[in-house]
């Protein structure tokens, strides 16, 4: 009896206990190994808790858009508005940010690198994500000034802005100040700024130091047509990156970039087919077609976030 009165009864732990167990799993082990376990664990990470930090950024650049959107879809369901961190590389269309956007009245941070949304999506969405503290939308190439504008003016406790380009996705354009502008006038707190390889001017760079008094780092490499005396700025405790720069030296750069504990990226070929799995009597999830998920091919590896590690730049040309 004394060594039953110490056995712990997991599968009795309240849904919420568990969420905060089984987050720190990787997110392929939570879809497809925990709710095998049993039923308890199962309702568990089919509700919200487990989904306060979602990071597919690696796993969706090889995806078709549909089986991204689909993905997306069942993450967003669970989460159930208490989303905090979301990445995700590549968002195909404008409907996949209003399928986010629906979702964002508690996130904090969102990574967008790649992706194909558009400035007059962002304009009606953008009151949505008033929570945004870091938002990155690096080589977004159909973004410009009125996407940034809308989100400064909505997204006012904004400290981290990512929007770098590569020198190839800006090849056609003659300028782009009007980002930069923007960025002056409606993000007064930033603290983290990356504007790598924007055409931009120096003009535009010293109205953002002046209209950023917070600004603790300026990665302004590949902006060619700036001209800033950097070690005059290092005196006012501003760390100024570029534009010859090739490379990030900076100390202290997990105080500004995003700290997310999510889990590190992984590739699900299961989804692409039906991902809305049920219960049966036994316990093990099935599909609605009555596939079990050891029917399903999976395919993992394990990848490093080339993005916070700050190395994801090309060499400067």
């Amino acid at each position: 009896m004394e060594e039953d009165s110490d056995f712990r009864q997991w599968d009795d732990l309240i849904p919420d206990a568990l969420g905060l167990i089984f987050k720190h799993l990787p997110i392929q082990e939570i879809l497809t190994v925990v709710p095998r376990v049993c039923k308890s664990w199962g309702r568990a990470v089919s509700g919200p808790y487990c989904w306060q930090e979602i990071d597919i950024e690696q796993w969706s650049r090889h995806r078709r858009p549909e089986t991204l959107h689909r993905m997306l879809q069942m993450l967003m369901t669970r989460s159930s508005g208490v989303l905090r961190k979301l990445s995700i590389s590549g968002l195909p269309n404008d409907h996949s940010l209003s399928l986010i956007a629906d979702h964002a009245k508690s996130l904090q941070t969102l990574r967008l690198p790649r992706s194909e949304i558009n400035d007059s999506v962002v304009e009606q969405v953008a009151a949505m994500f008033s929570s945004l503290t870091y938002l990155d939308v690096s080589y977004c190439r159909n973004l410009g000034g009125p996407a940034l504008e809308a989100i400064g003016k909505h997204c006012k406790n904004l400290t981290v802005l990512r929007r770098n380009m590569h020198p190839l996705e800006i090849i056609d354009k003659l300028s782009q100040n009007d980002e930069a502008f923007a960025i002056a006038n409606t993000m007064p707190k930033l603290k983290h700024l990356e504007i790598a390889y924007l055409l931009i001017c120096t003009e535009a760079v010293l109205k953002i130091l002046v209209s950023c008094p917070e600004l603790k780092l300026l990665d302004v490499r590949g902006c060619w047509n700036v001209k800033l005396d950097v070690k005059r700025f290092l005196l006012c405790g501003l760390k100024v990156i570029g534009p010859l720069a090739d490379c990030y030296d900076i100390n202290g750069w997990d105080d500004y970039s995003d700290d997310s504990n999510s889990s590190s990226y992984l590739a699900w070929d299961f989804v692409a087919g039906d991902i809305d799995f049920n219960y049966d009597e036994d316990g093990i999830w099935e599909d609605d077609d009555g596939h079990s998920i050891e029917d399903v091919e999976m395919t993992f590896y394990d990848g490093l976030d080339f993005d916070d590690a700050g190395i994801d730049w090309p060499p400067s040309p």
